[in-house]
């Protein structure tokens, strides 16, 4: 993708590989892109759906937001106007925004879709293993919760105890609400 942005005249400002869904906005990576962002930079996005799987209001909101920043959008496979109608005037200016425009939303709501559907097939998976009694979920890390329990009987706050155990306090809050209290006598 890099060599292809460069092949076409692009000069990489930078490259933001996230690992978080996109169908979550408060990406690390994502956030730290939108705050690089110079005008007239373009944010090249290998897919539409490496920007965003957000319903359709919020990915508009997303989009928005690069707008903002006085950036705009591109994606390989999605046709890109931007050029040509920034070379158009009047009503054909118009025209071929609106047209670039809906080509995005468009592939915006194929991309939630397509989110959707996965999630929906991989339920409809998960609830026939359990049918079939296959599925037991994910199995606890017993090691992890002993510790959280050693470091929290000993005396340790949530906040102490998450930082020392490389966990967080609502991992913490939550094994230790499933620990039976130990009675001292």
């Amino acid at each position: 993708m890099v060599s292809q942005a460069k092949a076409a005249g692009y000069y990489i400002a930078g490259v933001y590989r996230e690992k978080a869904s996109g169908a979550r906005a408060d990406r690390p990576e994502l956030l730290r892109l939108i705050s690089d962002l110079q005008p007239g930079e373009v944010v090249i996005a290998e897919k539409i759906d490496r920007i965003s799987r957000l319903p359709l209001p919020e990915a508009e909101k997303l989009v928005a937001t690069i707008r903002a920043k006085g950036a705009r959008l591109a994606v390989p496979g999605i046709v890109d106007l931007s050029d040509i109608a920034a070379d158009a005037e009047g009503v054909a200016k118009i025209v071929l925004e609106s047209v670039q425009e809906m080509l995005l939303k468009l592939a915006r709501q194929v991309a939630r879709d397509d989110f959707e559907d996965r999630r929906e097939r991989q339920r409809q998976g998960i609830d026939r293993a359990r049918i079939n009694g296959k599925y037991a979920g994910r199995q606890a890390d017993t090691a992890t919760h002993e510790r959280i329990v050693a470091l929290r009987t000993g005396g340790n706050s949530i906040a102490r105890t998450a930082k020392l155990a490389g966990r967080s306090e609502s991992q913490v809050k939550r094994v230790w609400a499933e620990h039976p209290a130990t009675v001292i006598t």
